[in-house]
């Protein structure tokens, strides 16, 4: 039915890829694309699905070459699950070329540990004069998580006043520090101040300063530390009755004490230095260093654990739910080689594709998923590996 081509063949490509694969009534053609051709080589000689699998190398960094990668394949879709920093120029290979794009994590510069959607959102006006469409951030969080809170403000409540979304990953891959998706983006998420959305505006808080203890289903009590992470400023413009904002994740005392440690002695700088002689980043070569996240997968046990939290009226009387999923990494090591917090963002990719392809989800400009009808996406969760369950009038997060 459909042609895709899929740039990115790390942890979370593997799984988008495998995904589409099964999913072959949608994705009949399937192009991976990435620096390393041997990434994607591998991954292609993993699949037995009737979808046909062809792969190529490309720099995302280079429009031109994308641009003509484009038009050779002459796709439907471009899903860009390469890194968040090449956001921009695989948006301007699509405009050129004249396909629709979606991705799983928002745009940030290379030279600041910095994120926020307005830079994609400036492509609004490009997008609709093009009569395409731009899907950001349908991973899980963000992805998921805004269609989670979509679906409860349009089944659950009459009005939303707080919102907390809460992630928690209660797995164990035996590493003494290791990063669950990649390292640079990951500790650069991490290391910098937190925000939340309160009353009309954000208030900033030092990196990982606040922090409680969330139970969490099927997992048991956590501690979760508030960070900044890019839904809340979406959630925020799209349900501007919200009051109150917060995004929570977990962190092992293990992980804190390495990174506070790597902080402490310059390993997390993102500006370059000299050595002997060459510029090298900190931060780079300590990626260079760390496991590669796809390959914690094959001895990795315990559950994820990722919901989102409402607290408002329906019928004049105040409620609470929490939609969440849980996530077991062996079986996601079992069904795509693949650990679950890669698995828990690629199969919502794969969703959000496959929605835009068939017309359910269909416009022209820039949308974040929670502006879409949730109803379909949530049935594909339940159908493709993501079930959700519901908690009603139990307070996790105060």
């Amino acid at each position: 039915m459909a042609r895709v081509l899929i740039i990115g063949a790390g942890g979370v490509g593997n799984v988008v890829i495998k995904k589409c694969a099964q999913n072959s009534e949608v994705f009949t053609d399937i192009l991976i694309a990435s620096r390393r051709i041997a990434s994607c080589d591998k991954i292609a000689a993993e699949i037995t699905s009737a979808a046909r699998i062809t792969t190529a190398q490309v720099d995302a960094d280079n429009v031109p070459e994308t641009v003509a990668l484009i038009r050779k394949f002459r796709p439907d879709l471009v899903i860009n699950v390469a890194l968040p920093y090449q956001d921009l120029h695989i948006m301007d290979a699509c405009l050129e070329a004249g396909v629709h794009y979606l991705d799983t994590a928002n745009y940030e510069p290379r030279d600041v540990a910095h994120f926020e959607y307005s830079w994609q959102w400036a492509y609004q006006e490009k997008f609709q004069k093009a009569g395409l469409m731009a899907l950001l951030g349908c991973g899980f969080d963000p992805g998921v998580t805004n269609v989670f809170t979509a679906w409860m403000h349009k089944h659950r409540f009459d009005s939303v006043h707080t919102l907390d979304i809460i992630d928690c990953n209660a797995g164990s891959h035996g590493q003494h520090f290791a990063t669950n998706f990649n390292p640079e983006i990951n500790i650069r998420e991490i290391t910098q101040n937190g925000r939340y959305w309160k009353d009309g505006a954000w208030v900033e808080t030092k990196p990982l300063e606040i922090h409680q203890a969330v139970d969490y289903p099927h997992v048991g009590p956590r501690e979760s530390y508030l960070l900044f992470h890019e839904e809340l400023e979406s959630l925020v413009k799209h349900f501007p009755a919200i009051r109150q904002a917060r995004f929570w994740m977990t962190f092992g005392q293990q992980y804190i004490t390495h990174l506070t440690v790597l902080q402490n002695v310059g390993m997390t700088r993102i500006d370059a230095i000299d050595f002997q002689g060459q510029k090298i980043i900190p931060l780079e070569f300590l990626k260079a260093l760390l496991p590669e996240p796809g390959s914690l997968g094959a001895n990795y046990t315990g559950k994820t654990c990722i919901g989102v939290q409402l607290k408002g009226e329906k019928d004049g009387k105040p409620t609470t739910h929490f939609v969440y999923n849980v996530c077991e990494h062996a079986e996601c090591w079992t069904e795509v080689q693949a650990q679950a917090v890669s698995y828990t963002t690629g199969v919502p990719a794969m969703i959000g594709a496959a929605l835009m392809l068939t017309g359910q989800w269909q416009g022209a400009g820039v949308f974040n998923v929670e502006q879409l009808d949730p109803d379909p996406f949530m049935a594909m969760l339940n159908r493709w590996g993501l079930p959700w369950q519901e908690l009603a009038g139990v307070e996790l997060v105060p």
